[in-house]
C-alpha cells in the first residue's frame, strides 16, 4: 500500500487492488473507493452510506438503527429498528409492512389496502366504497349503506339502505327479495 498525507492534512492510501481510503484532516470523515466501483462512506455524524456501483443503489445506515435504500428506479426503502418497512414506490404509493404482519398500502389515487396477519383485507376507495375479504366472504359497502356480500361458497347477500333484502342462491337464482 501506498500512503501520502496531502497538506490539507488528508490522507490517502491507496491498496495494490486499487481500493483508495481517504481520511479527513480531522479523521471524522472516511471514504473508501474500491476497485470494483463501490464507495463506502463514513459521515463524522456516523452515517455510513454505501453505494454498490454495479446495482447504482445506495443504502445509508444511521446510528439509531434505520437504514434506507436508494435504487436507480426511485424506489426508496427504509428499514426501521423495529422491523417495520416503509417502501415507496416510483409512482408513489406507499407500502408499510409492521413486525406483528399487518401491511399497509396508500395508492396515489387515495386508495388505502390493510391486510391483517391472518390474511383478512380492507380496501378502502376514494370514493368512500369499502371493501372486506376475509376466507369467509368478500363484502363491498357504499356511501349510501348498501352492503352487498358473497360468501365463499357463491351464495350472494345484498342488503339496501332501504332495508331491502335480496339472496342468491350458489347458481345465480333468487331466494329472498323483500
Amino acid at each position: 500500500k501506498v500512503e501520502e498525507v496531502l497538506t490539507d492534512g488528508r490522507r490517502i492510501i491507496t491498496f495494490r487492488n486499487g481500493t483508495k481510503k481517504e481520511i479527513s484532516a480531522d479523521k471524522r470523515m472516511t471514504m473508501i473507493s474500491f476497485f470494483n466501483g463501490d464507495v463506502k462512506k463514513i459521515m463524522p455524524d456516523q452515517r455510513v452510506i454505501y453505494y454498490y456501483a454495479d446495482a447504482q443503489t445506495t443504502h445509508t445506515a444511521y446510528p439509531d438503527g434505520l437504514e434506507v435504500l436508494q435504487f436507480p428506479n426511485n424506489q426508496i426503502e427504509k428499514h426501521y429498528p423495529d422491523g417495520t418497512q416503509e417502501i415507496v414506490f416510483p409512482d408513489h404509493t406507499v407500502k408499510c409492512l409492521y413486525s406483528d404482519g399487518f401491511k399497509e398500502t396508500f395508492f396515489p389515487d387515495g386508495t388505502v389496502v390493510k391486510v391483517e396477519k391472518n390474511g383478512d383485507k380492507i380496501v378502502v376507495f376514494s370514493n368512500g366504497q369499502k371493501e372486506v375479504h376475509t376466507a369467509q366472504f368478500k363484502r363491498r359497502e357504499y356511501p349510501d349503506g348498501t352492503v352487498k356480500t358473497v360468501y365463499c361458497n357463491g351464495r350472494q347477500e345484498t342488503k339496501y339502505s332501504t332495508g331491502r333484502v335480496r339472496i342468491k342462491d350458489e347458481e345465480g337464482n333468487i331466494i329472498l327479495d323483500k
